[in-house]
């Protein structure tokens, strides 16, 4: 058998153990210590899990509260500024109290401090909190939380491989929050708290390193290049005989091959998913002594592990190298899938025959253990009877009848140049959509959902359960949709929402409702913090069989004289937060869903809704991590919202909602998306954001966020105002919008009700000084 490797595993817990646990702990009801608890319950069971699953190289730290890179940040002492009183105060160390104000924000004893910022990790939907450094930054071991987690499986009398962000990848994964420096120059005063995390794990007895360089599969320059060489050769040289395999992920190496290959360690991992191609290249031209970890297994998607191709890839390196200097992996952390597919037990949502075709995180570890014993001809009956019962749901999958639609597949042929295109320019929409609304300078809206309380959850609970019936749930949601339209009346804010009090998820709801789709009980993955989501799993080919909003639209549309957007989510957000089949290109599966919200978008306009959001957050996310790769990505990502969007009345007006992104590389492409109003979250970068937007002298309007919704604190309305007032010197005044950064589905009430408050007072008091002006 060969060895296997796993780079992470999941850390919610089976169950979002974790999840309930932070919130409980942010909420008071339990203790610090019940949390440190119940998270070193979730590691122990996770590690026995890799352990009894024959796993050799089990990954620790690879555990978070919140998120990997926040832990790091916090491990190596870069903690801004704005916490050291903070942390002075109220804890004699930097603990746990410290961790959550960084990542959530702080406000109260008097304390009041912003939360970092936040951005995806990769093109993942999961997000990372964004370390902040200035010119003469100061490293220094401030936690052990590493060699802590090294040491407690140790305990166990597990052996694991203690996982850290690679210190390249670190500093590139941050920012630069003053002029006149280039982060990289930071690595001299960081890599002697790395030296010394490997000296202490040396001494712990840890045999293997891992440092993950995912930015060695992306475009760097020659700067970045030259780096790698020599921090790794500092790295090798404190590592006292501790083994270090360098991880890469979500790409292949290409010109960054040769690199990789020199660097002075012991393995390197690499994706042979996303990367398929490189495998021969790299085969050619690998060291003598170096280890080459495969990563065959998907770690991003639920499908299974073709046995047949994998096998394939595996040995052919072991032809080249031999069967000591190869492992077996899945491509990179499981973080990004469900925990464990033996929890679905409900046949109507997820069909017998469909999950035969997933594997989820714990099935993944079987996966690269039979792939391990296959590939040396050392297999028994019970593994030789796993590879033909895999060959057989792959060719199940080729055959089934559930997955093609031929009148799918033509309506997507049939789409024309015409069909995604708006029939005036935007100057002409604008004088339509002014005359029709009326709307008022910096005019206020809400980017969709308002607080899912308990008593919401509940409701819809005890629907699936047959507790109530339909009828009184239906009247449950009116009184709750009816109540939120009250409210956003009396504040006085312009464009309202119906709150989205029936929907789950802004991806789920939709996939519950469109052919092509099936559903999971608990294929949770972590989004952020506490936040997690449950990805629907794309089959098929997919279509709209009946209205999905218009409903709930139309109802609070008659309660009130003003505009109620209708909301939508967009079809490449719909892609990205969905497990996708992996049998045909993304983006044909793109453009029936494009068809399918184009559908939903006319029934909205003729129910008499006419200012339609149609969320397009992950449009950035979905942009490949190569250069070279962008084009032909965001050719089809914009048709296909366009498809979704163009086919209406001119004084309709279109919205859009994106997450947090960087747009400088594909300002052109998000302008060609022609929506009407575009709605970015910029609260936690200052609006630094907008600046994209500013020199490329965007077109249509703009509402940047002006407060966190992920956080729990309230800015005032002079925060709000000064954020304003920032985005008024790059947007000229008559293109802005005012409103939260994202929906406010995971917010308390309270709180919700304090800041658009504030946020509609701040909209009021810029009105007034543009027209005094």
């Amino acid at each position: 058998m060969l060895k296997t490797n796993n780079l992470g595993y999941p850390r919610i817990g089976a169950l979002r153990e974790l999840k309930k646990a932070n919130e409980a702990y942010w909420a008071k009801k339990i203790s610090q210590q019940e949390l440190l608890e119940a998270a070193r319950t979730i590691r122990e069971g996770n590690w026995k899990t890799q352990q009894e699953a024959g796993i050799a190289l089990i990954p620790s730290n690879d555990f978070s509260f919140y998120d990997q890179v926040l832990d790091l940040t916090l491990t190596v002492g870069a903690i801004p500024a704005r916490y050291q009183g903070f942390a002075l105060e109220r804890a004699s160390s930097y603990n746990l109290e410290l961790y959550f104000a960084m990542a959530r924000g702080f406000q109260q004893d008097g304390h009041d401090v912003t939360a970092m910022e936040m951005t995806k990790w990769f093109d993942t939907n999961y997000h990372y909190i964004v370390p902040e450094f200035v010119k003469n930054q100061q490293f220094k071991l401030t936690s052990e939380k590493v060699i802590n987690e090294f040491n407690e499986a140790k305990q166990l009398g597990i052996d694991t491989k203690p996982v850290l962000i690679g210190p390249i990848t670190y500093l590139l994964l941050g920012k630069e929050k003053e002029a006149g420096f280039d982060r990289l120059d930071l690595i001299d005063g960081l890599l002697p708290v790395y030296e010394a995390i490997l000296g202490k794990l040396a001494e712990a007895g840890a045999e293997w390193v891992q440092f993950d360089e995912p930015f060695l599969a992306l475009d760097i320059d020659d700067k970045t290049r030259t780096l790698y060489q020599t921090v790794y050769t500092r790295l090798a040289a404190a590592a006292k005989g501790t083994n270090i395999v360098v991880a890469t992920y979500f790409e292949s190496l290409r010109e960054n091959a040769q690199i990789a290959l020199s660097l002075p360690i012991q393995a390197l991992h690499i994706d042979l998913v996303r990367g398929e191609n490189q495998l021969d290249e790299l085969l050619g031209s690998i060291p003598a002594g170096l280890t080459l970890s495969l990563g065959v297994v998907d770690g991003r998607n639920i499908w299974k592990n073709d046995y047949e191709a994998s096998l394939n890839k595996i040995k052919r390196a072991v032809d080249a190298l031999g069967a000591d200097r190869v492992w077996v992996a899945p491509s990179s952390s499981l973080l990004h899938v469900p925990f464990d597919l033996d929890l679905e037990d409900n046949e109507q949502s997820l069909p017998a025959e469909i999950k035969n075709w997933l594997a989820f995180a714990k099935q993944k570890l079987t996966e690269v253990t039979d792939l391990a014993t296959l590939a040396t001809g050392d297999a028994d009956s019970t593994i030789t009877a796993r590879f033909e019962a895999n060959q057989a749901a792959q060719q199940s999958r080729r055959t089934s009848s559930l997955i093609h639609r031929d009148d799918v597949k033509t309506r997507v042929k049939n789409i024309t140049d015409a069909d995604a295109k708006r029939t005036s320019q935007f100057t002409d929409r604008k004088t339509k959509q002014q005359a029709k609304f009326n709307l008022p300078a910096f005019a206020t809206t809400t980017i969709g959902s308002f607080p899912q309380t308990r008593d919401v959850r509940k409701w819809r609970a005890d629907l699936k359960k047959g507790a109530i019936t339909q009828e009184e749930y239906d009247k449950l949601i009116a009184e709750e949709t009816e109540r939120t339209i009250r409210l956003q009346e009396e504040l006085d804010i312009d464009v309202l929402v119906h709150g989205e009090f029936e929907r789950n998820d802004m991806v789920e709801y939709f996939g519950e409702q469109l052919s092509g789709y099936a559903f999971t009980k608990n294929g949770w993955v972590q989004s952020y913090g506490s936040r997690c989501v449950k990805p629907p799993v794309i089959y098929g080919d997919v279509s709209r069989p009946n209205d999905m909003t218009v409903y709930w639209s139309a109802y609070a549309q008659t309660l009130t004289d003003r505009p109620v957007k209708g909301m939508l989510t967009g079809p490449v957000t719909i892609l990205q937060w969905s497990f996708v089949r992996n049998d045909q290109p993304r983006s044909e599966t793109t453009y029936q869903i494009a068809l399918a919200i184009l559908d939903e978008v006319q029934a909205l306009e003729k129910a008499g809704i006419k200012i339609i959001q149609i969320d397009e957050p992950a449009i950035r996310e979905g942009l490949p991590l190569r250069k070279a790769d962008h084009k032909a990505y965001l050719d089809w990502a914009v048709r296909a919202f366009r498809v979704s969007s163009s086919n209406v009345e001119d004084d309709t007006q279109i919205h859009t909602h994106m997450c947090y992104s960087e747009f400088n590389d594909i300002i052109e492409h998000i302008a060609a998306m022609d929506a009407d109003v575009i709605t970015i979250e910029t609260s936690r970068s200052q609006m630094e954001l907008l600046d994209a937007f500013a020199n490329f002298n965007y077109p249509n309007d703009i509402g940047p966020g002006v407060y966190d919704i992920h956080s729990p604190r309230v800015p005032s309305k002079d925060e709000m105002v000064k954020l304003l007032e920032k985005a008024k010197a790059v947007i000229p005044a008559g293109q802005l919008w005012v409103n939260p950064d994202c929906g406010l589905k995971t917010r308390a009430w309270p709180e919700t009700k304090a800041a658009l408050e504030a946020m509609v007072e701040a909209a009021k008091t810029l009105r007034g000084v543009t027209a005094a002006v």
